[in-house]
Parts: C-alpha cells; structure tokens; sequence
C-alpha cells in the first residue's frame, strides 16, 4: 500500500491509541489537507538520525484523522487514531511536499485486541508507573489509572513517557502487549535508575 508520511521523532502512535498533533509546517499542512480529500489517513514514523531528508525506521503505525481544527493562519490540530502498524517496503518518489513510502501491513495483527495482561504484570506494571510518575513529580488520578484497560494505559505510558527515539521505537515494533508492557516497565526502570545515579535528564536505550 502507498502511504503518507510524518516522519517525527518521539511522537509514537500505535493502534487504537489517540495522538494529538499540531502541524505548522507547510508540508504537513499539504499532508493534511492531501489525506481529507482521500482517505484520512496519515502514516506516523520516527526518523532514525538526522539528514535531509532524514533516514527512516523501518516500521510506524497508520493514523485516521479523527478529529481536525483549521486554524485561521492555516495551521491545524488533528487527534490521529491508530489503525495497523506497517513495515516500509521502499521509499516512492513523489512530487508531493511530504514523503511517501510503499508499505506492508500483514505482518502484523492489529485488527484484534490483545488479551488481557497477566495480573502480575499488570499489577508490576502499575507498582512501577507510580514510581516513576513521582520520580518525575508528576499528578496522576490513580484511581482513574487502575479503571483503565490494560492497552490503554500500557500505550499511554508509551506515548507520555520521555523515553529516547529507540526505546520508543523498541515499545512500536513490540509483537505483543504484553512485551510492550514488559518493555515499558524496564524503560521506566532503568530511567528511574538513571536518574537517580545523576545522569542525564533522559535514559538511552544501548
């Protein structure tokens, strides 16, 4: 399939989850515009370094625009909701502002949701994310945290964390919810350690 890039570094989408995106640029506001007249659908991918254009990840997560503000200067703010992840197969050359790259999706099972965790991770999961939330001296409704499904919040703490480009592409390219969760409880693990040990403000995956 032809798909619409936004290439964006530490903006993750993954499926059924919600990314609010503000798009300034004029490529992008090209790409929003392009993707209402057809499909609404916006392809999310981290760049993996710098360059011009930049070099890609190999796989990201397609977005529907499920809700879109235009702003009077032309600006918008859109709310993507996460259909399937892909894997670019190659890069097209377009003559649009925005990248487009050819891509598969069968390789993973995303139409479904996942089973539910295990109670014991799920309840690591919780026991950690409390941990890290007061590292971070952050105000978080734990009541509302323990009412949330289990891949809502494992794909929350994914998105909000502030975890570097490859630990978040390790939580995207995750085959199952349950080593994402894992994956994000040692992220948030190894971050506490880190912090704590004075290093710098964020961790790095080696």
């Amino acid at each position: 399939m032809r798909l619409s890039i936004f290439p964006l570094a530490g903006a993750i989408l993954l499926p059924r989850a919600h990314l609010p995106l503000h798009i300034f640029e004029m490529r992008y506001r090209a790409l929003v515009k392009d993707a209402m007249a057809r499909d609404r659908r916006i392809a999310m991918i981290q760049p993996r370094g710098s360059g011009d254009p930049p070099p890609l990840f190999e796989v990201g997560c397609v977005g529907r625009i499920d809700e879109v503000e235009a702003l009077d200067d032309g600006r918008f703010n859109v709310i993507l909701e996460g259909l399937t992840r892909f894997r670019i197969v190659s890069e097209i050359d377009a003559t649009t502002p925005f990248r487009q790259v050819e891509a598969v999706t069968e390789e993973f099972d995303d139409a479904a949701e996942p089973a539910p965790l295990a109670i014991a991770l799920r309840g690591g999961l919780e026991d950690e994310s409390r941990a890290f939330a007061d590292l971070l001296g952050y105000r978080v409704d734990w009541d509302g945290v323990g009412k949330l499904d289990d891949e809502t919040l494992v794909n929350l703490i994914a998105q909000i964390a502030p975890f570097d480009v490859a630990a978040k592409q390790a939580l995207v390219e995750a085959a199952t919810l349950a080593d994402r969760a894992e994956l994000t409880i040692q992220f948030m693990r190894f971050f506490r350690m880190h912090q704590l040990g004075g290093g710098e403000d964020r961790a790095t995956l080696q």
